[in-house]
């Protein structure tokens, strides 16, 4: 084991005998509920999500029924209050700090001071500064983030970066609602950041990361916009704005028609239906010369079946295992021949398909700690940000396999100190890639302190290993890329 990533786990076991009887209060970036209205805390336990996956909580509900006065979410998409969805007939009711309730038109009352009203809409700005300083032994790819390591034999050398370019802006609308599906909600969330195109680092682009409307009540969802992927919906708990896409972690965010419906079978047992079809986005070959890429006639079809067991009010630990999956196809124009020794012939308008079998699993195991997992196994998954970024083989004009997936444990030494700690490897087919990447890993262990409930400081240790092949005649495979990184990283949000 690297040194770096000894003394990170040798910091978490003393904290671990200094904070051992310290309760844990629900604050932190570690402790919010996820941007998924239909699988909020009353429906499904709060996913330990990351610096990137925290922003990914619940849309402001006008008929939310538990919603704790002073959860307040720097990160949050609506204010600085967490909004867990409804319960099935539960009473409007709001605990706060001193134990005692807010009735819901209290809590419309105190909600109207944290919004923008126009006409029926009611508008709610949030947005957090978000910088990070990092160091790494070995250049990575594409620097502010890592999605896989450089090969030592090209690059090797040591780096730095600071970033602020994952800066966040964004807005959440709760709109009238519709009498034609059952009176349900109306809303929608814009959200940009700053990793767009840019020319040098301090003319950053704007990258838009959601937009979209949607229609809900505590039987459906249906959304139609820019916003993540439906399958593969957990994220590992790393600090990094790349949350371990490269390494393991599969699933974006991307334009679709959603659909989504809700089962409460029991007062412990949630099933959830989801499927979309999404707009078909081709990332290999971009800027290649001689091949020209295109949507194909169809949607890419996303998919995913969700059991939540257990208690899903405030206070309770329910487990949750899903299953999720998509298949579409990408289209090309291989305009000249491909590079010897194959030399894939000229083709026009070929078709490459894209899919995937995945697996996602949650389990709080006690108050303070638990584990998540997920798994994914398919084919050209560069979209997806799986297969270490490769989706098609430039030498066969073939697809690549590749299988992987990553766990994460998480726990909180005290009210306001938290860690994560994971592990999470993407290996595609050798036979497939022929020449390029063909194995990336990662490993890391962080800590992460609630300064205010506005701002949270975190360092992360974290270990990146890429493997490279060339199983051309008489080629010779790059060095590995190894990187030992360090990261410190603060955000200020409101």
């Amino acid at each position: 084991m690297r040194p770096a990533l000894l003394v990170v786990l040798v910091v978490w076991s003393c904290a671990a005998v200094l904070c051992a009887d310290e309760p844990v209060a629900d604050q932190g970036f570690f402790q919010r509920a996820a941007d998924r209205p239909w699988e909020t805390p009353q429906r499904m336990p709060e996913p330990r999500y990351g610096m990137e996956g925290a922003e990914r909580v619940a849309a402001v509900s006008a008929t939310a029924s538990r919603i704790p006065a002073e959860s307040a979410d720097p990160i949050g998409a609506a204010s600085t209050v967490a909004f867990p969805a409804p319960g099935p007939e539960t009473p409007p009711a709001a605990t706060g700090q001193d134990g005692e309730y807010y009735t819901l038109d209290e809590l419309r009352t105190e909600m109207k001071k944290l919004a923008w009203t126009k006409g029926d809409f009611r508008i709610v700005p949030y947005g957090w500064l978000w910088g990070s300083a990092i160091y790494e032994t070995e250049r990575s790819f594409p620097g502010p983030y890592t999605l896989y390591v450089l090969s030592a034999t090209d690059e090797g050398e040591h780096s730095f970066v600071i970033d602020t370019r994952r800066t966040r802006l964004g807005f959440d609308v709760a709109g009238p609602r519709i009498p034609m599906f059952g009176d349900a909600e109306s809303g929608g969330k814009a959200e940009i950041d700053f990793h767009g195109a840019f020319v040098v680092e301090n003319k950053p682009g704007v990258l838009l990361r959601h937009a979209y409307g949607e229609i809900k009540n505590d039987q459906f969802r249906l959304l139609a916009g820019q916003t993540y992927d439906v399958i593969s919906p957990l994220y590992p708990g790393t600090l990094s704005y790349s949350v371990g896409w490269g390494g393991g972690n599969i699933g974006y965010r991307r334009a679709q028609v959603r659909l989504e419906r809700y089962f409460d079978l029991s007062d412990g047992c949630l099933l959830t239906v989801q499927g979309s079809g999404n707009q078909n986005i081709v990332s290999d070959f971009a800027s290649t010369p001689g091949i020209r890429t295109e949507s194909s006639a169809w949607p890419v079809i996303e998919g995913r079946v969700a059991t939540t067991l257990g208690d899903r009010n405030p206070g309770g630990r329910p487990v949750t295992f899903g299953v999720s999956g998509h298949i579409g196809e990408q289209g090309f124009d291989f305009l000249t021949p491909g590079p010897p020794p194959f030399s894939p012939p000229v083709e026009n308008n070929a078709r490459r398909r894209t899919w995937s079998v995945n697996a996602d699993l949650y389990v709080p195991l006690t108050e303070r700690f638990g584990v998540q997992a997920e798994f994914f196994t398919g084919e050209n998954l560069s979209t997806f940000l799986g297969g270490v970024i490769q989706g098609v083989s430039p030498l066969t004009h073939e697809t690549i396999r590749s299988t992987g997936g990553w766990f994460d444990v998480w726990y909180d030494w005290s009210p306001r100190l938290h860690s994560h700690a994971g592990y999470g490897l993407d290996d595609p087919l050798d036979a497939d890639v022929i020449q390029g990447r063909s194995y990336n890993q990662f490993i890391f262990a962080n800590m992460v302190f609630d300064v205010t409930k506005n701002l949270n400081v975190g360092f992360e240790v974290s270990s990146w290993e890429t493997l490279y092949i060339d199983n051309r005649p008489g080629g010779v495979a790059p060095k590995p890329g190894e990187s030992v990184g360090l990261e410190f990283t603060g955000k200020y949000g409101f």
